[in-house]
C-alpha cells in the first residue's frame, strides 16, 4: 500500500475523525477530542490563574510599555491601563504577579452594579443571627463575629504582608459614574474601617476574618485594614467613557497599542512554538489587511495559527471569516 504524499507548498488535510468532530448528520458516535490550546487548558488541582503552580501564558510587550509599569511600581500608585479589547491590559496584572512571584491575582470585575463596599468586605449580618438563635437553643458557644466577615478582592489586597499582592480592577469604566471617585480615599490611605468591628473596645483583641485565601484568616484590631506594602493595582479600562480628574492624578497612565507584525510574531511563537511560524504568512497578511482600530484581537490570530498548525485548511469556504470576525457592530 502506497502512500500519496502532498504536493510541494500545500498543507495536508487533517482526517475526517481528526478535525470533523461534529458532522451535522444526527448520528451519535463518541469521538475524542483533541488538545485545546495551550490558553484554553484548564486543571482542577492547580490555583487559579496567577497562583505560583499554575502555567503561566507568555506575555510580551515593548520596553516602553514595560518602564510604565516599573514607574507605578516605583511610585506605589494604581496602573491605568487602557487599549481596544485584545492588547492584553487583563492579562498584565497576572504577567506581573508572575514575574515578581507575587502569587495568585485578586480580581475584581466591575459592573454597573459594583460598589466600593463590595470590593472591600461583605458582612453577613442575617447569617449571624440565624447561627445565633440555632446556638441558643442547642447551648453551644456562638461563632465570633469574624466568622460573619469576609473581605472581597480590594480588601484582601489591604491585608499588611511583607509583599504586596496583585489587584486586577477589570473594566472600571462598566461603573457607576461616582466609583472612581470613592476609589480615591482608598488609594491614598491604603486603610479602611469594617464598622461593625470598630463598635468593639478598644482594647479588644484582633478579629480575624475571613479572607480570599482558605484557611488563611486575617487578624483586624480595632476593625481598621491597613496595608504594609501598597498592592500592585491595575486598572482597566475600555474607553467606555472618561475619568475625573482627580482619580486621574493618582494614577500611572499605560495605553497598550495593537501589535505590528514583528510583536505579532512573537506572540505566537511564545504560546505556540517557533514551529507554528513557518506558515503564517498569508494568515499574518489577512488579519493585518482586515484589522482596523478595536476590530481584531490578538488571540484571534492565535487561533488561526492553532488551527492551522492543526491542518485545517483555513482557506476553504468562510472558516477564516468565522475566526477572524470582527468585534464592531451588532451580531
Amino acid at each position: 500500500m502506497t502512500t500519496t504524499e502532498p504536493e510541494p507548498g500545500r498543507r495536508p488535510a487533517p482526517s475526517e475523525s481528526a478535525w470533523r468532530l461534529f458532522r451535522g448528520d444526527g448520528d451519535s458516535r463518541e469521538v475524542t477530542f483533541p488538545p485545546a490550546p495551550p490558553w484554553r487548558r484548564f486543571d482542577p488541582d492547580e490555583p487559579s490563574p496567577g497562583g505560583s503552580a499554575s502555567r503561566p501564558r507568555p506575555y510580551l510587550i515593548g520596553g516602553d510599555e514595560a518602564d510604565v509599569v516599573n514607574a507605578a511600581l516605583h511610585l506605589r500608585r494604581p496602573l491605568l491601563v487602557t487599549g481596544h479589547p485584545g492588547t492584553g491590559k487583563s492579562s498584565l496584572a497576572h504577567a506581573i504577579a508572575h514575574e515578581l512571584a507575587l502569587g495568585r491575582v485578586l480580581r475584581w470585575p466591575v459592573n454597573s452594579r459594583s460598589t466600593l463596599q463590595d470590593a472591600l468586605y461583605q458582612y453577613d449580618a442575617v447569617g449571624r443571627l440565624r447561627e445565633a438563635g440555632l446556638r441558643r437553643d442547642s447551648r453551644d458557644p456562638e461563632p465570633g463575629i469574624g466568622q460573619y466577615v469576609r473581605l472581597g478582592p480590594l480588601g484582601n489586597a489591604l491585608v499588611p504582608q511583607e509583599r504586596p499582592r496583585v489587584l486586577l480592577i477589570d473594566e472600571l469604566d462598566k461603573g457607576d459614574v461616582d466609583l472612581p471617585n470613592d476609589l480615591l480615599t482608598v488609594f491614598e490611605e491604603g486603610e479602611f474601617d469594617i464598622p461593625e468591628l470598630t463598635r468593639m473596645a478598644e482594647n479588644h483583641t484582633p478579629v480575624y476574618v475571613q479572607t480570599d485565601d482558605p484557611g488563611s484568616p486575617a487578624p483586624v484590631l480595632r476593625g481598621r485594614v491597613r496595608c504594609r506594602e501598597f498592592p500592585v493595582v491595575v486598572v482597566t479600562s475600555n474607553g467606555e467613557r472618561d475619568f475625573p480628574p482627580a482619580f486621574l492624578r493618582r494614577c500611572v497612565r499605560l495605553d497598550l497599542p495593537e501589535p505590528d507584525e514583528h510583536r505579532l510574531r512573537a506572540i505566537i511563537g511564545a504560546h505556540l512554538g517557533p514551529d507554528a511560524l513557518g506558515d503564517v504568512d498569508d494568515l499574518l497578511e489577512e488579519f493585518l489587511s482586515r484589522r482596523a482600530p478595536g476590530e481584531l484581537a490578538t488571540d484571534q490570530i492565535l487561533n488561526a495559527v492553532f488551527l492551522r498548525k492543526g491542518g485545517v485548511d483555513l482557506d476553504a469556504g468562510s472558516l477564516l471569516d468565522a475566526v477572524l470576525h470582527q468585534l464592531g457592530g451588532a451580531v
